[in-house]
């Protein structure tokens, strides 16, 4: 059978399109460099969302078979490695280092976009939507087509709400932990709802923390 690309097109294929987009700049062509950019993201999302689904799907085939406590320990064994090779424990833990940290992680997830905010008393980022937990509610991964569960049952792993989805039990699992490990909390999250908005709250002083943010995790505001 006859060959159906040059040796340049199977080269020109194989390079990173973050290459690609350099040597657009280099040659300064910006709407290439542009165009390249763009397809980079979208390259990146369809990989994202990949994993998120998949995620998604493996919590809820662990929930369907052993219930709450199988996704918690799945959840806090996965997590323990990821602390081990990517998001590793801050090396500071004081407000505005925190924050900005925060923020330049978030910068980067898919299709979110940010407001922050801040008064004399904390700061809220909020995300509309979450570029995971929330765009997957939306693009229905909940429904009946596709199927993820969502937990019925009130816990500390679903911030004391029912009917919570599943991929985003990792939120309320690392506040939980944060008090645990650190003392108290680094970041306080809200319920995803219905997917349209998500919030990092953070106090200046951990004083001011509400103790209904404690309760909902079932452990006592530090004293």
């Amino acid at each position: 059978m006859d060959r159906i690309w040059t040796d340049e097109q199977l080269a020109d294929m194989a390079k990173r399109t973050i290459d690609k987009a350099f040597s657009a700049i280099d040659n300064g062509d910006g709407a290439k460099a542009k165009e390249l950019v763009n397809l980079m993201y979208d390259q990146f999302v369809h990989l994202h969302d990949g994993y998120m689904v998949w995620v998604a799907g493996l919590l809820t085939w662990i929930f369907e078979r052993h219930g709450v406590a199988g996704v918690e320990a799945a959840e806090s064994e996965a997590h323990a490695k990821e602390a081990q090779l990517v998001f590793k424990p801050p090396e500071r833990t004081d407000f505005k280092f925190i924050v900005e940290k925060m923020a330049s992680e978030l910068q980067g997830h898919v299709h979110q976009h940010m407001e922050i905010v801040e008064d004399d008393e904390k700061a809220v980022i909020t995300n509309r939507p979450c570029g995971s937990g929330g765009r997957l509610i939306q693009m229905g991964g909940y429904g009946e087509e596709v199927g993820l569960a969502r937990i019925s049952e009130p816990s500390d792993l679903t911030f004391g709400t029912s009917d919570y989805p599943i991929y985003c039990v990792h939120c309320p699992l690392f506040n939980r932990n944060s008090i645990d490990e650190n003392g108290d909390f680094l970041f306080i999250n809200i319920p995803p709802g219905d997917g349209s908005s998500c919030q990092f709250i953070f106090y200046k002083d951990k004083k001011d923390i509400p103790e209904e943010y404690y309760k909902r995790l079932g452990r006592d505001k530090p004293v």
